[in-house]
């Protein structure tokens, strides 16, 4: 990119080279403006109201470098080091999965079953945090006990609740029930891998930056998704929840393990594009198949 360029200028450059990675103009622009406004310290407003201000070399040069990454395919989240999720603001690295907006929809679910208060509640494989966070800001009087395998995943959860001010929350190293022998839960949440070993999307799109241990779910995906229906039962309370992220095409044979297990009041939601991806059910000492569902 040429030096002494207007913001506006740069956004043109950026956009045009990221329509590729984007898939759309709006796409790229908005992706221009995150990483210009990164470098900045801007906004997206206040690039646009200062469209024809000098960036500067430094920042120029900086831009040009995060685009080029970015047209490689990394993250954008993982260039700035941010990702915002339920209107809270965390850190990102390749440490851990890039939170995506669907998964607000556990943390919506989550909330509507269990209206009561106080609960106990576990999320595994936290990654970031962005779900446990999200869920212990809603509900203060909530213990909230997050888990997870990566040493560096509970790092930076740690580090994402403190800045945000969730101290409350605990953090157990482990894979998925493993460090919660003995106790037992009223909702239990998980976004696990659930992406075929076999996908080629883990090696042609922005999933090859990310963490293979979050990502990875087996032969047909859904080997984590199996091993925490099996357990569920043993640390949930009578009538606790089991909530469950999933891939779009995943949900009738998630249905059909809870239902196996002995779970009631089994339904799938529907995330943003209209795909089902997060299954609930509900813990029960037999099987009532006429609670086998699926929500429009």
């Amino acid at each position: 990119m040429e030096a002494n360029l207007t913001i506006a200028a740069l956004l043109a450059q950026g956009s045009q080279r990221l329509h590729a990675v984007a898939g759309d103009p709006a796409s790229a622009l908005r992706e221009a403006e995150m990483l210009l406004g990164h470098e900045l310290g801007a906004g997206r407003a206040q690039l646009r109201s200062q469209a024809q201000r000098l960036a500067g070399n430094a920042a120029a040069g900086r831009f040009a470098q995060s685009i080029a990454r970015r047209a490689r395919g990394e993250p954008v989240a993982y260039i700035v080091g941010r990702r915002e999720f339920w209107s809270l603001q965390l850190s990102v690295s390749p440490a851990v999965l890039v939170p995506r907006a669907d998964t607000e929809l556990l943390v919506e679910r989550a909330l509507a079953l269990w209206p009561h208060s106080p609960a106990r509640i576990a999320d595994l494989g936290t990654g970031s945090g962005a779900v446990a966070i999200a869920i212990a800001s809603e509900r203060p009087r909530w213990h909230v006990t997050a888990t997870d395998l990566s040493a560096d995943a509970l790092a930076m959860a740690r580090a994402n609740a403190a800045s945000l001010g969730q101290d409350r929350l605990e953090f157990v190293a482990g894979d998925w029930f493993a460090p919660l022998a003995g106790r037992r839960f009223e909702l239990v949440v998980s976004n696990p891998p659930y992406v075929a070993d076999d996908d080629p999307a883990l090696r042609q799109s922005d999933l090859r930056y990310e963490p293979t241990l979050a990502l990875r779910g087996g032969p047909d995906g859904l080997s984590c998704l199996r091993a925490i229906i099996e357990a569920a039962p043993g640390y949930l309370e009578p009538d606790g929840w089991l909530l469950l992220e999933h891939g779009s095409q995943q949900a009738a044979a998630i249905r059909h393990e809870l239902v196996v297990r002995g779970f009631a009041s089994v339904r799938s939601h529907r995330d943003l594009a209209g795909h089902e991806r997060v299954t609930e059910a509900r813990a029960a000492n037999c099987l009532r198949f006429n609670d086998f569902a699926s929500t429009g």
